[in-house]
């Protein structure tokens, strides 16, 4: 029971090897080469991306350092507008205090004066009728009437006498 195909044949098996060797030529030149370098061509895309990949990763950390620099930067600029803002409106209302101040006391000082004035134009008409008065007696009492310069005189005389007077 000898199987054909289990025992060796010296002619099939040089033809396996020659059709063999030729496939393996064929596929050499053919489709490994280009397989090849189908596959080196891909290995340098992805090594090529992988270093874009890496250069943008550091570009990427550098930036978001660079960032954290002028947030930081950005903040303390910020505090110390603030801080001056502060400052300056701290000032600011001081200033309006003693302008208030300043203008209070003139408004005060002002009205010191216009009393003052208001009262010694009252004494002074006082005087004046008190003398107009003291005047219209002395006449009746002289049962005499005085010239109109006469009572001027008169009138100018008594307010010097009266002004000389010391004021109680």
């Amino acid at each position: 029971m000898d199987n054909p195909l289990v025992q060796p044949d010296p002619g099939l098996f040089i033809w396996t090897i020659l059709t063999f060797l030729v496939l393996v030529g064929l596929l050499a030149k053919f489709a490994w080469r280009p397989l090849l370098q189908a596959l080196d061509a891909r290995q340098q895309t992805i090594a090529a991306s992988l270093e874009e990949a890496q250069r943008a990763r550091q570009e990427l950390e550098r930036i978001q350092r660079e960032s954290a620099q002028m947030m930081a930067q950005a903040r303390i600029e910020a505090e110390s507008v603030i801080a001056r803002s502060r400052s300056d409106a701290e000032a600011l209302r001081e200033e309006l205090k003693q302008k208030a101040r300043a203008e209070a006391a003139s408004i005060v000082k002002n009205a010191e004066k216009q009393i003052q004035t208001e009262t010694a134009r009252a004494v002074q008409q006082i005087r004046s009728e008190a003398v107009d008065l003291s005047v219209a007696i002395a006449s009746k009492i002289l049962r005499r009437q005085m010239s109109k310069e006469d009572n001027q005189a008169l009138i100018e005389e008594t307010l010097k006498q009266v002004e000389s007077q010391p004021r109680v």
